[in-house]
């Protein structure tokens, strides 16, 4: 009930869009008042319900709680944007387990070929920790096949560092930091061509986004944002802001793109 007042008093504010936060958002579980468990999953529909919301997002989700349910609802509700940021770390199901993370390299692949099966254009985005204690060069060639496989479109990727207090900081086998380093770059290059042609194949495709507000390119240009979460760049009237309005996508920038209003008839 809170969740769902919260998202009613802001979007009766005029707001089009939402995003459920969380540490691991897709494991909520709510018993309500005639003792039926509400999930995540039922959540999002209730959400969608809401009056004045056109558009939905959520982060970040954790693979053990990402089951068949919540992918059903990339079929059922068109207002949960196609985009997913779905953390997996490592490639590696060796690294994986040192980690703790409770799933397979297999298992996470399972999750992607089944929306990608109910949503075949869905956007995928993930986290990535290089360098993990015990991290050896087979075990990143496993995360760099991942990545390879997936087509990843965005991600966070970060070289490990000890914290103290972790059981991790205590592992005797630390990676060194340039091999650390030289494998972050080549994660990120890899990751980045592929964000760039992604972006590429948008050019000439009309696209919905929600306008954010005045560029930060320029004070003569709006922004707006996509559903796979790219900024657009365009020409319009600064009473567009706040607005849904459909962009015509025309070039590609190195983070963002540029676009046509395209007034509706």
């Amino acid at each position: 009930e809170d969740v769902l007042k919260e998202i009613y008093l802001v979007a009766l504010g005029g707001a089009k869009e939402v995003t459920l936060l969380g540490q691991n958002v897709n494991a909520y579980r709510f018993e309500n008042k005639d003792g039926k468990i509400v999930d995540f999953a039922a959540l999002l529909h209730y959400v969608s319900a809401i009056q004045g919301i056109e558009r939905i997002r959520y982060t970040t989700s954790h693979p053990i709680e990402f089951g068949q349910r919540l992918i059903n609802v990339y079929q059922e509700l068109p207002k949960l944007v196609k985009h997913i940021h779905l953390p997996v770390q490592s490639g590696s199901d060796r690294i994986l387990r040192r980690m703790k993370r409770g799933y397979t390299a297999f298992e996470y692949k399972s999750i992607i070929r089944r929306l990608r099966n109910i949503c075949a254009d869905v956007s995928i985005s993930s986290d990535f920790i290089v360098g993990f204690p015990g991290e050896t060069e087979e075990d990143f060639i496993d995360t760099m096949s991942l990545i390879e496989e997936i087509k990843f479109d965005q991600s966070f990727s970060f070289s490990y560092s000890p914290r103290p207090g972790t059981p991790a900081a205590d592992l005797d086998d630390q990676v060194q930091d340039s091999v650390k380093q030289e494998r972050l770059h080549a994660l990120q290059s890899k990751i980045t061509a592929f964000a760039d042609q992604y972006s590429k194949d948008m050019v000439g495709k009309v696209e919905k986004i929600l306008v954010t507000g005045e560029s930060k390119k320029s004070s003569d240009l709006l922004a707006g944002r996509t559903e796979n979460n790219r900024v657009v760049n365009f020409v319009g009237d600064e009473t567009l802001v706040g607005s849904m309005i459909d962009v015509k996508i025309e070039k590609v920038f190195p983070n963002s793109l540029g676009g046509s209003y395209l007034p509706s008839a």
